[in-house]
């Protein structure tokens, strides 16, 4: 395999991705009332399916007992179900509640309104090329990393 050619110019463009992403996710309107925002990317991996904590720390790249005290307050807060799991009574899966469901509705809602005004005026193809691109980047990155593919939104 031929090494490609890394331009400077990607590393910097990344560092300032990242930094303004973090300085635009400030700005976003909050979690819903009862939800920790560290919690957020757990509702996002079970809006795909019933998963184990055991799983789920594995997708977010997080340890199992962080992950289940966060799932406590899913819980508790009534965005998370927990369930018996049908192929091993002694384990429980999780599910996302009608709430749960609907937070993430609305936080791609207004996430998919952000980025409507970000890049409104890109044409279809260059949408579709970062896209690609995006997608293509996060799998080396999950590769690197040595976790699930599912990713995280």
């Amino acid at each position: 395999m031929v090494q490609p050619t890394i331009s400077p110019r990607l590393g910097d463009e990344l560092v300032r991705v990242l930094k303004l992403m973090q300085a635009a996710r400030s700005r976003w309107p909050g979690p819903a009332e009862g939800l920790d925002s560290s919690a957020f990317p757990i509702l996002f991996v079970l809006s795909r399916e019933p998963q184990r904590v055991s799983e789920i720390a594995d997708t977010i790249h997080s340890d199992v007992s962080t992950v289940s005290r966060q799932v406590a307050g899913l819980i508790r807060s009534g965005f998370v179900d927990r369930t018996p799991d049908p192929e091993d009574r002694r384990a429980q899966v999780l599910t996302l509640t009608q709430d749960g469901r609907d937070i993430i509705a609305t936080h791609r809602r207004l996430r998919d309104e952000w980025l409507s005004r970000l890049v409104g005026d890109w044409p279809d193809e260059d949408l579709t090329a970062l896209t690609n691109l995006l997608a293509r980047f996060g799998d080396s990155l999950q590769d690197h990393l040595g976790g699930p593919q599912d990713g995280i939104s």
